[in-house]
């Protein structure tokens, strides 16, 4: 998280309350004055405007749909400090790639790192020529050990047909033990309630 590496305060808005983020980042500040240094602080923003005119480093998380396409856009840009840096780690579109080459061009100090784009895997004219622009290829996931356990879960699911469904999704460790047989329940179906399926005990 940017506010142990950097020790930088926090502004954010969500429609909803963090409050296990807000918990996290008090801790943290009161670990710092325990240690002689000066605490961070977060704030909940009213609206996406306010965060975006005080920070120095906004990254994005929202879902695309049609209320988040093109979210940041000419305006919005124009909201941000001449030297802030943006980060999209949600999806290409939240961002208008046109409205963001002009942003760039014309603020040399403004910064922005993209792994997604608005029409991937292209992007618009002009922003891989950018200097201010970071631009890397979409595969945050691309290590061995992740893709290797993406397949051995997806193979569990259609192996273990008839299996209740594993009871923490977030817990996959137990499939992946190279040493041990897998529990025996599928790991990993995300929509298992909508579908009425039953949860493992184990």
């Amino acid at each position: 998280m940017m506010v142990e590496g950097f020790k930088m305060n926090l502004i954010y808005f969500d429609l909803y309350q963090s409050t296990r983020l807000e918990k996290f980042v008090t801790a943290y500040g009161e670990f710092l004055k325990a240690n002689g240094e000066q605490p961070v602080t977060w704030k909940r923003a009213s609206s996406m405007d306010e965060v975006l005119q005080q920070a120095d480093v906004i990254s994005l998380h929202p879902i695309l749909d049609k209320t988040t396409y093109h979210l940041v856009n000419k305006e919005r840009l124009a909201l941000m400090k001449k030297e802030a840096i943006l980060i999209n780690c949600s999806r290409g579109p939240v961002i208008d790639e046109v409205a963001l080459v002009e942003h760039l061009k014309h603020n040399p100090m403004f910064r922005v790192g993209l792994d997604v784009f608005e029409d991937e895997p292209y992007m618009k004219p002009g922003l891989g020529d950018m200097k201010n622009a970071i631009v890397v290829p979409h595969i945050a996931s691309a290590s061995k050990w992740t893709r290797e356990g993406m397949a051995t879960l997806a193979a569990l699911n259609v192996l273990i047909k008839g299996y209740p469904v594993w009871s923490d999704p977030n817990r996959v460790e137990p499939f992946l033990n190279e040493n041990a047989r897998p529990p025996a329940a599928a790991p990993s179906i995300v929509n298992a309630k909508a579908l009425g399926l039953p949860v493992s005990k184990l």
